[in-house]
């Protein structure tokens, strides 16, 4: 298993620049969850996304309004940078404060064991980057912003990937060509490894962003219809297309669901829930395959004195699930 230091996060971090070069195209899930990012690296996913509004919600129970701060962050990415061998883009909102603030959270951030970093471009407090009322700072102080975080990167690790989100789509005051300025500024002047256009309206801007801004292109789609394939998303010469909280908001979704039929039918609900589980052709999470279950018995086996050792063979635990290999229903015992 990874660890978030190190080597480690040098390879981690050179290899999400490899996904920024001219003509890679990749598609970037995200979520609040260590195992969110390692479910996604069993998919198959290149990279993961860990989204400050999802730490809000799930973890705080509040809304994305820049309520959560640099430590939340950091220790949430030190532990999915450490269970996780793909690389992980951190959302570090404004960078929590000015110039200053974005120096010493870089720093931590880098330390954290991660591949990259998004600093946006909002007024604080800030909001959601899907929400209405967004106000961004002048291109000055977000350009001196981004130079402070390149420079603070550099110290430690210039492998690590500064990423510059532009939020003007739908903002106070702006425009798509105030927008596109903006971009090219926050690399031209600011040196910033990638960019990240958020609410794309259309496959015609992400053409035209591809093509004018001189650094790699991350995009959120916003328009109003579905979002393009992944054919139509390379073709216009973006890199990585985020799909910022996919794996938290699915999970929410379903929770929803279950919690609702069971507060209506019962335990009945629960053995239709796992009768649809058994016929997904994915097949169940493999959750205690990816957190390492039996590395647990491997430990006390090597280590624990025989007088300590558990005994696995003896002894059982409550079953989970009620559909069995074949897909019929358990049969209930002593009734």
């Amino acid at each position: 298993m990874a660890r978030g230091n190190g080597d480690e996060a040098k390879k981690k971090r050179l290899k999400f620049r490899r996904l920024l070069k001219p003509g890679k195209f990749t598609p970037m899930p995200g979520g609040f969850s260590p195992l969110y990012a390692m479910m996604a690296e069993e998919a198959g996913f290149e990279s993961f996304f860990l989204p400050g509004s999802q730490l809000s919600h799930f973890l705080y129970g509040v809304p994305d309004n820049g309520i959560i701060g640099l430590r939340d962050m950091v220790d949430h990415a030190r532990h999915m940078a450490a269970h996780t061998n793909i690389p992980i883009l951190v959302d570090a909102d404004t960078g929590y404060g000015n110039a200053v603030n974005v120096h010493f959270a870089v720093q931590e951030i880098v330390r954290s064991g991660v591949a990259a970093m998004q600093i946006e471009d909002q007024e604080a407090p800030k909001k959601s980057g899907t929400a209405a009322g967004r106000r961004l700072i002048s291109v000055d102080e977000a350009v001196g912003k981004i130079r402070a975080a390149v420079a603070a990167r550099d110290e430690i690790d210039p492998s690590f990937v500064i990423c510059a989100r532009c939020d003007g789509i739908g903002a106070e005051g702006t425009d798509f060509n105030d927008t596109l300025k903006r971009c090219i500024a926050y690399v031209k002047d600011g040196g910033a490894d990638l960019i990240w256009l958020n609410s794309v309206q259309s496959l015609a801007q992400m053409r035209r962003a591809a093509k004018e801004i001189p650094g790699p292109l991350l995009v959120i789609w916003g328009g109003g219809s579905p979002p393009p394939s992944w054919a139509e998303c390379a073709s216009t010469g973006v890199n990585i297309a985020l799909y910022p909280t996919i794996a938290a908001t699915s999970g929410l979704q379903a929770s929803w669901e279950l919690l609702s039929d069971f507060r209506l039918r019962g335990p009945k609900a629960l053995v239709d829930w796992d009768r649809r589980i058994a016929r997904n052709p994915f097949g169940r999470a493999p959750a205690k395959k990816l957190l390492g279950y039996d590395k647990i018995l491997q430990i006390e086996k090597k280590y624990l004195p025989s007088t300590a050792q558990r005994d696995y063979q003896g002894t059982w635990g409550h079953k989970t699930h009620y559909i069995d290999a074949a897909g019929k229903l358990a049969k209930r015992k002593g009734s």
